[in-house]
């Protein structure tokens, strides 16, 4: 009788590997950064980790075993969602592996526009010693975070450290610590024109594709800086891009984009008031440990009970 499979569709540490066989010592466990390390094997993995473009062909096929799929991201939207809903596969992503290295990122960005750390490294290039009107300061200033996941919350809670005023969204209203008050989507405009820095950390559903338009930046401050690490199309970018021309907002710090890479001839790229970093935010180097620990191995304890994965489970009718 054949052994059941786990494939991790990306080379893993040893120690990573080993932790998950001694709680499945009677499966075989698979991993691998090349398709041919694996391709063998993928349509008969019960549980696999991590995603591929086309792999939907190999392992969601009529005879497919796949029972579940550990996605390596927070975000899904890239993943055949309707197949996997319709083949009964449950799905976990990584959401709250990322809240440390992406609430330093926010506040890298936060601080690099208040401070004009950006403005300076650009003159620091061409040797030119010039103040840039610098002048604001970040202390005591309403920072509205829109999504209180678990990067919104770690957010929330630095922002505590400067003292400022913490607005947050999300679909439930129920208080969370660290947060002063709580909105729902549907109460953005009443939080947008409070904000000096708007943090955007949603996924990216049917409900929140172009959640920002050139109607929400317009509510905004035009002394507010916007930043986005959730995901590009969260903001509809040609009208993100009109509102800074505008001077509507004064700048953005982005990690995400309707395109990426960014494409070269994209106006982001030239604007002297945006930050522009590389869907970097969340690359840390506690990711695997994160992942395997905090999820995968809880989630494989519970399946092998006969349990479902219970931490991160995706709900397909909602889209996280």
């Amino acid at each position: 009788m054949s052994r059941r499979k786990i494939v991790f569709v990306r080379a893993m540490e040893s120690e990573s590997i080993q932790k998950v066989k001694e709680i499945a010592p009677d499966w075989e466990v698979i991993s691998g950064k090349e398709q041919s390390d694996w391709e063998n094997d993928i349509k008969e993995a019960e549980i696999i980790v991590g995603w591929r473009k086309g792999l939907d062909e190999l392992c969601l096929t009529p005879d497919s075993k796949l029972r579940w799929l550990q996605s390596w991201s927070a975000g899904i939207n890239y993943l055949p969602l309707e197949k996997l809903a319709e083949k009964n596969v449950n799905l976990t992503n990584a959401s709250g592996v990322h809240a440390y290295p992406i609430s330093e990122t926010i506040f890298a960005l936060m601080l690099s526009l208040t401070r004009k750390i950006h403005t300076y490294i650009r003159n620091q290039a061409s040797k030119t010693w010039d103040e840039a009107d610098i002048k604001l300061e970040i202390h005591h200033k309403t920072i509205g975070i829109i999504g209180i996941g678990a990067i919104g919350k770690e957010t929330a809670k630095i922002a505590k450290a400067f003292n400022m005023t913490v607005l947050g969204v999300r679909n439930s209203n129920k208080p969370e610590e660290y947060v002063d008050e709580m909105y729902t989507t549907d109460e953005l405009h009443s939080v947008l024109p409070r904000c000096d820095y708007v943090v955007v950390t949603l996924p990216l559903t049917a409900d929140t594709h172009h959640l920002f338009s050139y109607e929400q930046f317009k509510q905004m401050k035009p002394s507010a800086f916007f930043i986005n690490i959730g995901r590009g199309e969260l903001a509809n970018e040609k009208e993100l891009i009109q509102a800074l021309q505008d001077q509507q907002i004064a700048g953005a710090g982005l990690d995400v984009f309707s395109t990426e890479p960014l494409e070269e001839n994209n106006p982001l790229w030239d604007m002297a008031n945006v930050i522009i970093t590389p869907h970097t935010a969340g690359l840390t180097e506690f990711y695997e440990k994160r992942v395997v620990e905090d999820i995968f191995l809880p989630n494989l304890t519970a399946y092998l009970d006969g349990d479902t994965p219970h931490v991160n489970l995706i709900d397909y009718a909602k889209g996280y």
